[in-house]
């Protein structure tokens, strides 16, 4: 059977009784009729049923080695039991942090599986509707909602017309976004949706006031 708690009327009856021994300072050098230092451990760290720590009381109450014991043995506990607190506050701080940097990476790479990069830095500046039919198309997956443009070298930042048209001719896409100068390269964001489109290659047309136009083909996978 556990051992029954200390009450709180309880704990206080202790506390007294010992109290009153500091006071009294009884010496006891040959420590005659002390109970073995697992008895006052067992009292100190309240895992002693109240019925069996109720026959020391009178001998703690009127014997200064033991309430001596007794206090350093309650000092002890009452450290140990401090640290098993805070390192179970800390593994708990742990495992919150871990979980939460999970979490962040888990996120960060939904947002890099959503976005695609399409770099032209290295492509030609082509003119007019047609794109340049010996470059490879650029590969974009259907399902990336942000499409990052990386514009041919020598491009300029301001304002673009973004429209990108289905092999049949139908408008996908048709927006207008700023290109931001980044490191000396010129990069539009735009956000798209075609994760109901199906496969196949695609026309991108970027215009920019209206006037120089540029085509790549694209290919949604």
């Amino acid at each position: 059977m556990n051992p029954r708690g200390y009450s709180a009327r309880d704990e206080q009856r202790l506390l007294d009784a010992l109290g009153r021994g500091l006071v009294r300072e009884f010496p006891n050098p040959e420590r005659s009729g002390c109970p073995g230092p697992d008895v006052l451990k067992r009292i100190a760290s309240r895992t002693m049923p109240l019925d069996q720590a109720e026959k020391w009381l009178d001998h703690l109450g009127s014997c200064s080695p033991c309430y001596s014991d007794f206090s350093e043995f309650r000092k002890s506990h009452e450290i140990r039991k401090k640290r098993t607190l805070l390192a179970i506050a800390a593994s708990i701080l742990i495992v919150a942090g871990i979980s939460g940097w999970v979490l962040l990476q888990r996120h960060n790479e939904t947002l890099v599986a959503q976005t695609a990069v399409l770099d032209l830095r290295n492509r030609s500046l082509p003119r007019g509707t047609e794109a340049n039919p010996v470059e490879p198309p650029l590969v974009v997956s259907r399902a990336a909602a942000h499409w990052n443009i990386f514009l041919p070298f020598g491009s300029n930042d301001g304002p673009y017309d973004i429209r990108l048209l289905a092999g049949s001719g139908e408008l996908l896409v048709s927006t207008k976004a700023d290109a931001k100068l980044t490191d000396g390269v010129a990069v539009i964001q735009i956000s798209v949706d075609l994760s109901s489109r199906s496969p196949g290659q695609c026309v991108l047309r970027l215009t920019r006031n209206g006037a120089q136009e540029s085509s790549y083909v694209v290919e949604l996978r």
